[in-house]
């Protein structure tokens, strides 16, 4: 299957793309359920998989062992990889486009930031010279055969925002994000900018990005959407939630109702991810 092409034809049609942000193969098992697209952010794999922050941490090798996992369990999902800058260099970069693409991934994003990198949403980033980007993002792009990529720019300033913008609309890239945009306004500017390339806006809880519905975003021309972190997010405060109660309670687990889970309600998640792949579905014991 060509996940890149399945991706592109989504991105393609007049309603927006929505990609969920997973952080791991169970946080993605939820998702499964709700949306068909899914986005392996770098602060929710820093943070699960290493249980730092977003800081430059991240080594390619487990990423795409990551990937390979999620698309033997989800083979009908968009998976949309965070690679950071490439891993820092160029050769490195398209190393790793080829070994995600290879293990399927259905696109990439590769950022212009310079080391030490940052969440996009945070301050202190640091951009490299727009040519040095440029040139990896064309070595990126001459290596991938179905791939999609997302070219984005971490830049903060509304003239160089606007200028790298332009300039990444003349690019082979697929799709344009301008990562950590304040502003409605700056996101209209955007559009004109760079004419009818594909726009990504990301979204993040307490980011520097405004709120904004699917509906809303798709009216300012954006064609796809990806959460970063929701699933993070809810599984921090929902298991501070729980294991609060827990101590509360002297240790007395709560009853399996509504709003509580319990093993028969988990097996039954888990057990989708073996039947997507096989006709029969695996009765496991309980």
């Amino acid at each position: 299957m060509k996940y890149g092409t399945a991706l592109r034809d989504d991105v393609a049609n007049e309603q927006i793309t929505p990609l969920i942000g997973v952080y791991d193969m169970f946080s993605a098992s939820v998702a499964a359920q709700h949306y068909s697209g899914m986005f392996i952010s770098g602060f929710g794999f820093a943070a699960s998989h290493y249980g730092l922050p977003d800081i430059g941490f991240i080594a390619w090798p487990d990423v795409v062992s990551f990937v390979q996992r999620l698309r033997l369990a989800f083979p009908g999902q968009h998976l949309l990889v965070d690679i950071d800058d490439g891993y820092v260099d160029p050769e490195v970069a398209c190393h790793v486009v080829a070994q995600l693409e290879m293990v399927g991934a259905s696109g990439v994003i590769l950022e212009d930031q310079r080391r030490p990198r940052r969440c996009g949403h945070v301050d202190g980033k640091r951009i490299l010279p727009l040519e040095d980007y440029l040139d990896k993002l064309d070595l990126v792009l001459s290596t991938r055969r179905d791939l999609l990529v997302v070219a984005r720019t971490d830049a903060t300033e509304e003239s160089e925002i606007l200028r790298r913008a332009a300039a990444l609309a003349e690019t082979d890239a697929d799709v344009l994000l301008v990562d950590g945009v304040r502003s409605v306004e700056r996101i209209a500017q955007v559009r004109e900018v760079i004419g009818d390339k594909p726009l990504l806006f990301n979204q993040i809880a307490g980011g520097k990005s405004p709120r904004l519905s699917l509906p809303e975003l798709q009216e300012l021309g954006v064609d796809v959407a990806i959460y970063s972190t929701p699933c993070l997010f809810a599984a921090q405060a929902a298991m501070d939630g729980a294991l609060r109660a827990l101590r509360d309670d002297d240790g007395r687990l709560p009853e399996v109702s509504a709003g509580h889970v319990g093993v028969a309600e988990s097996l039954a998640l888990l057990e989708r991810n073996i039947s997507r792949n096989h006709p029969r579905t695996v009765e496991l014991p309980v």
